[in-house]
């Protein structure tokens, strides 16, 4: 389920002229899904979750450790919910 709702957010995304990663294995468990960076400005960092998902105490951590650093973090369970 999960994966059709990323599949859509890239898509969009990509069409507002972001640049869009998967993450896929980083060296730090935990990082949220996708990367988009707009041109010419900071990088936002989306974790994807399905309509009942959460995001465990892990992503969590991370998401405050990017917080904190001036990272952008957003948690989505919908395309409309991203620019």
């Amino acid at each position: 389920m999960e994966s059709k709702i990323q599949a859509k957010i890239i898509k969009k995304l990509e069409a507002e002229g972001y640049y869009v990663l998967k993450l896929m294995k980083t060296n730090k468990n935990g990082i949220p899904d996708l990367i988009a960076l707009p041109k010419d400005c900071n990088a936002v960092f989306y974790e994807i979750k399905s309509k009942t998902g959460s995001t465990s105490k892990l992503q969590d951590f991370r998401i405050k450790e990017l917080t904190d650093f001036g990272v952008v973090c957003k948690v989505v369970d919908d395309p409309n919910q991203v620019p």
